[in-house]
């Protein structure tokens, strides 16, 4: 994971952008460092990201007791927010590839209002079930040709970063994994309080309004990662002793 913050990595992706460079970034959040922690393989995906930013206040504080004092939040809203306002200044094209279709209607028609120069060039609502070959070869190429320098992708950890993975190379652009970003720029959903969200309290919102659907991360992946953090910190301390 790497220790970052808003303006630097609005910066690298911008010039891996400008440089037409085929790269993919992972926005890390408590249930993503999880998800790899069962399964190696995912765990490889967001390893070879080529920039893996802190989501969530609890990975902030994690890299803080670990010694990374400068770490900082960068929320993968924030994040697309952000990208958006300087690429509308440096009239670089943005696509966005996920969501329903619904939700990606209204994003654009937001987008368009709160940033006037921003040139959308490809915009795709995927189906839920997976493409095969040939229409996956089909949008590969709708997405090269609307030549889009900055992707958004927002399918949902862990379907986001794997897509991205398997797709680098391929995609003549920066990829970003943002998540439920497509639905709170929307206004589909509903965002935390800022309070919250600084507090580390954002998980408890989002279950309050996803019960059904968030359950699992928030209620048993998020004690796990506690346990096994504080573990790690346990067999630190037990390292430094042995070795003064």
């Amino acid at each position: 994971m790497n220790v970052t913050n808003y303006p630097d990595a609005v910066r690298l992706i911008l010039e891996w952008a400008q440089r037409l460079e085929s790269r993919y970034v992972c926005v890390a959040t408590t249930h993503m460092i999880m998800e790899g922690y069962d399964e190696p393989a995912f765990q490889q995906i967001v390893n070879d990201a080529d920039l893996v930013t802190s989501d969530g206040m609890p990975l902030v504080w994690g890299l803080r007791l670990l010694g990374e004092r400068n770490a900082t939040r960068v929320y993968g809203p924030d994040l697309m927010l952000s990208l958006l306002a300087s690429a509308a200044e440096q009239r670089i094209s943005v696509g966005l590839y996920g969501g329903r279709s619904e939700v990606l209607t209204r994003l654009q028609t937001a987008l368009a209002r709160r940033f006037p120069g921003l040139r959308v060039t490809f915009a795709q609502s995927p189906p839920y079930c997976p493409l095969t070959p040939e229409q996956d070869d089909a949008c590969v190429a709708r997405i090269n040709d609307s030549q889009a320098r900055v992707l958004f992708v927002g399918l949902g950890c862990p379907k986001q970063e794997r897509w991205m993975a398997e797709h680098s190379a391929r995609i003549q652009a920066v990829m970003v994994g943002v998540g439920a970003a497509f639905d709170f720029l929307a206004d589909a959903k509903p965002r935390a309080p800022t309070w919250m969200q600084h507090v580390g309290l954002e998980w408890f919102f989002r279950l309050c309004t996803e019960p059904r659907r968030l359950w699992r991360r928030y209620l048993i992946l998020g004690p796990r990662f506690i346990v096994l953090f504080i573990l790690q910190l346990v067999g630190l301390a037990g390292q430094t002793e042995k070795n003064p």
